[in-house]
């Protein structure tokens, strides 16, 4: 059998943000169809990671690759980079002068320069597939936080990406909605998309991970199946850090 592609490939990566070394020598092959979820304490170096795998943070050494290529510097191949490998974050970022629907069509059709009712017909079906079709012509402040963010996820699926990067998806949202985002990132892992989840939810890792990356003091201290690490974590601090998140 084949060796499955790895699509992301982080190779001692170091990253410094002034005196404070915030990534570590960070080494991690993510596999195409892979779930990759990464935990840790607040200020481990998690999301700052997931931002530079889109090149959002630039790192000061190491190398990162997507799809077998380095990370480009800046202009027409940082972009389409930005297209292979879709983000979705903390806080949506949706625009809020547009409807959702046309939150989802813009980039497609100034990226990838799709024509406009190609677009929208992919973006209605992306909706549909979040669930939340009936909102396409709302603006965003007319939908719940974790409406917006199955929006967020519409729109960065309407790229066509390789991979996505979601930093903390769920940490602005209510504890109610929390769980209508997370199935729908179930469904995207079960249906084979590249994903890289930094999250605090246990249970999504557990549930839906290929593997779980720890992260402390910028760097990944165990990398292992989320029943391994759930069950029978290799060090001390992973140890610590789950009696102290889960349940007695």
């Amino acid at each position: 059998m084949s060796e499955p592609t790895v699509m992301v490939s982080i190779r001692d990566v170091d990253k410094y943000f002034g005196e404070n070394h915030v990534l570590r020598a960070v080494t991690l092959d993510v596999h195409e169809g892979e779930v990759v979820v990464v935990i840790g304490p607040s200020g481990s170096g998690k999301s700052t990671l997931c931002r530079s795998i889109n090149r959002l943070e630039t790192i000061d050494s190491g190398q990162i690759l997507v799809a077998g290529r380095p990370l480009p510097q800046e202009g027409a191949e940082l972009a389409q980079l930005r297209a292979d490998v879709g983000m979705v974050f903390q806080q949506f970022n949706l625009f809020s002068h547009l409807s959702i629907l046309d939150n989802v069509i813009l980039a497609p059709t100034l990226v990838r320069k799709t024509d406009k009712a190609s677009a929208r017909a992919e973006a209605l079906a992306l909706l549909d597939r979040v669930g939340i079709a009936d909102k396409a012509d709302r603006m965003p402040a007319q939908l719940s936080g974790g409406q917006q963010q199955r929006a967020a996820i519409a729109r960065a699926l309407a790229m066509k990406p390789k991979a996505l990067l979601f930093d903390e998806p769920t940490s602005a949202l209510d504890p109610e909605m929390v769980g209508e985002v997370l199935d729908v990132m179930a469904d995207l892992a079960a249906e084979g998309m590249t994903m890289i989840v930094v999250t605090h939810e246990m249970g999504f890792a557990r549930r839906v991970a290929n593997r779980v990356a720890f992260m402390d003091h910028g760097a990944i201290v165990e990398l292992a199946t989320p029943d391994e690490f759930f069950e029978n974590p290799t060090t001390e601090r992973a140890r610590s850090f789950l009696a102290s998140i889960l349940p007695h």
